[in-house]
């Protein structure tokens, strides 16, 4: 799916509709020393079989894409909801 570079959409902060700025979300680097981190370790931890039963075969073909706006006004970022595609492309749309 194409989705232009920018986007004119409310924004929380400006109370108004103004351009934001597209692009697509990306999970950042987990934390080691993060409270579920150090409890998954530890039940992995130790002897024994896998955590939880390992999965046979995909139910999904697609994940959900999230898309990242940044207020052009303001510099507020927020989230707009996935929805499910096999390739999220942002592009560049001519004015005129």
């Amino acid at each position: 799916m194409k989705v232009p570079k920018e986007i004119n959409t409310y924004c929380p902060r400006c109370r108004t509709h103004t351009p934001h700025s597209v692009t697509s979300y990306k999970a950042g680097k987990r934390r080691a020393l993060a409270q579920g981190e150090r409890r998954y370790a530890r039940k992995k931890k130790g002897y024994g079989s896998k955590r939880k039963p390992e999965q046979k075969r995909f139910a999904k073909v697609t994940k959900k894409q999230v898309l990242k706006l940044t207020c052009k006004k303001c510099g507020y970022t927020m989230h707009r909801k996935g929805i499910r595609l096999k390739k999220l492309e942002i592009v560049e749309v001519a004015k005129g």
